[in-house]
């Protein structure tokens, strides 16, 4: 953790997920958006961090009665109280939203330590009042009950799949009203100065479908003319 430079993020924060998923296939990464998540409070978007994981299996439920959250080192707490500020707490479900990966009250102390947001790819409980905080959260759907019904926290900060996307510790996470991307830390400075770029041209292309203007020459920019037009264009804007 720690990686991920100020600059970098305030980089990230402005550029779309479409955005980066497009620079990611470019280099031939596939599978980097994760499935079927959506944030409940769209108004504290955008989220940017570095992933700290959780882990579930299916339950057994003789190795998972309600007593052994009277452990201070169950993995589900321990993970709560170690995920550093900055950071995104992505949660595997194994996408069964049947059982709840959390609730209300480990959310909100997520929120209180300083963590940038949680993504699950199953749900939480207490989603309403999750909805009300000024931390994001993503998940599948609401969950109301608890995660001992289906889900046993087996370790945390470990390489994990939440919807279909490999999430490796350090990987950085940005979510907006799209959905989730995962970065390879590796590329997060490289995609956040060219998507930078790419973001800048799609402005102007918006612009100009907007005046009226065909796509063809402009989007992809096929035509000399629009290269011109968006030079001319992001001079003033110091863009």
């Amino acid at each position: 953790m720690g990686k991920l430079s100020s600059q970098t993020r305030d980089m990230l924060k402005k550029i779309s997920t479409a955005t980066l998923t497009t620079a990611l296939f470019k280099r031939g990464l596939h599978h980097q958006m994760i499935q079927d998540v959506h944030p409940l409070n769209p108004g504290a978007l955008p989220m940017v961090g570095e992933a700290f994981t959780l882990r579930y299996i299916p339950a057994r439920e003789d190795l998972n009665k309600i007593e052994v959250f009277q452990d201070r080192k169950h993995p589900q707490r321990a993970a709560i109280e170690e995920c550093p500020p900055g950071a995104v707490f992505v949660i595997d479900s194994r996408k069964d939203a049947r059982a709840a990966s959390a609730g209300g009250i480990l959310v909100s102390r997520l929120m209180k330590r300083g963590v940038a947001g949680v993504v699950t790819d199953g749900g939480f409980r207490d989603s309403h009042d999750i909805a009300q905080l000024s931390m994001p959260a993503f998940h599948h759907r609401p969950s109301a009950p608890t995660n001992l019904t289906l889900h046993q926290a087996l370790e945390f900060n470990v390489p994990i799949g939440c919807g279909d996307a490999p999430v490796w510790p350090g990987d950085v996470i940005v979510g907006d009203h799209d959905g989730v991307v995962v970065i390879p830390a590796h590329l997060a400075e490289e995609l956040a100065k060219e998507c930078t770029e790419m973001t800048a041209f799609e402005d102007f292309v918006l612009e100009e479908v907007n005046k009226g203007r065909s796509i063809l020459g402009l989007y992809p920019p096929t035509d000399e003319k629009t290269k011109t037009d968006f030079a001319a264009w992001r001079k003033p804007k110091g863009r």
